[in-house]
């Protein structure tokens, strides 16, 4: 039988250990800010209690690999727990996602970060997106189940001028089209943007120019494992992207020296860069970038070519 495992995490306010309390004790107030559960089965039902418990402190929910809440006896006390949620987490968690995702719109007011991994339907990602509060700043999607132009759009009208971050990997449903209109929206307030593994940033020859010229208020950029990405691309972005801070391009075995140039270029407050599994990027780029950023703090990449710079006195 799989092991529930709880996570339990006591506010920083608080410099006393927490007794946990028991089913003995269902209506006691738990001082948890913070909950991870994991391997929740649809049969398990004996969870009403740490729910009830949670209803008026608890922030962050994290979902993982979960087929139920708990709380078959008593649909309400799982409900009533997410009023003050701030941070929402469900991995993998396909046979629950539209539920708690529905379930969320309604009663989360202050919702500000949302991550779905491998989850969430096409009309449960849109009941959610047409629902939500206002106070939404992060959305996260991983894996999702058919996500398509169509969210993006009801994204770009709900979200307008609020969202901070987005961050979408492998969407193979998106296109440049979708991805226009959200920047049209939060352009002008978006501060991270992922695109790890969705392929339209190949496909679409220009489309990170048109990105690029939206989100000139980027700090935070993650184009990771795009394969074929090309150097053209990515330089013709950071050309806008002036104020970023830290870029992501793992994995993206197309790319070459030049675009580091770029990045040393165009980049002047960099503090973090991550060029991992870029075959065609040299020792010596590597050394040029680590040399002339004053703000660089930290580069990811294999150790063979940090040996290299080191040898070459950089």
């Amino acid at each position: 039988m799989p092991i529930l495992s709880v996570d339990l995490v006591v506010p920083s306010s608080s410099s006393q250990p927490t007794i946990v309390p028991v089913p003995d004790s269902p209506t006691a107030d738990l001082p948890l800010e913070s909950l991870t559960l994991s391997g929740i089965l649809p049969g398990h039902s004996n969870l009403s209690w740490l729910w009830r418990g949670c209803r008026h402190n608890l922030r962050r929910l994290r979902l993982k690999s979960c087929e139920g809440t708990g709380d078959e006896d008593d649909d309400e006390s799982f409900a009533d727990c997410l009023q003050r949620l701030r941070d929402l987490e469900l991995r993998s968690c396909r046979s629950i996602a539209d539920r708690v995702l529905l379930l969320a719109a309604d009663r989360c007011r202050s919702l500000s970060s949302l991550l779905v991994y491998d989850g969430g339907s096409r009309d449960g990602l849109r009941r959610f997106i047409a629902r939500c509060g206002p106070s939404l700043r992060v959305l996260d999607l991983r894996l999702p189940l058919d996500l398509d132009n169509g969210h993006l759009s009801a994204a770009a009208e709900r979200f307008r001028g609020r969202l901070v971050s987005l961050r979408l990997q492998s969407c193979c449903l998106v296109t440049g089209e979708g991805l226009k209109a959200l920047a049209e929206a939060v352009g002008a307030v978006l501060e991270e943007l992922v695109l790890v593994n969705c392929d339209v940033v190949e496909r679409e020859p220009g489309l990170l120019t048109s990105l690029g010229q939206s989100f000139q208020r980027l700090k935070r950029l993650d184009l990771s494992y795009n394969e074929f990405l090309l150097d053209k691309e990515v330089m013709s972005m950071v050309v806008s992207c002036k104020g970023l801070v830290e870029i992501r391009l793992r994995g993206c075995g197309g790319l070459t020296d030049a675009s580091v140039v770029s990045v040393l270029k165009h980049c002047l407050l960099l503090e973090k860069g991550d060029f991992m599994q870029c075959c065609r990027i040299s020792s010596e780029a590597v050394g040029l970038l680590i040399e002339n950023s004053p703000r660089l703090g930290r580069v990811f990449v294999e150790e063979g070519k940090v040996l290299d710079t080191v040898k070459c006195g950089h």
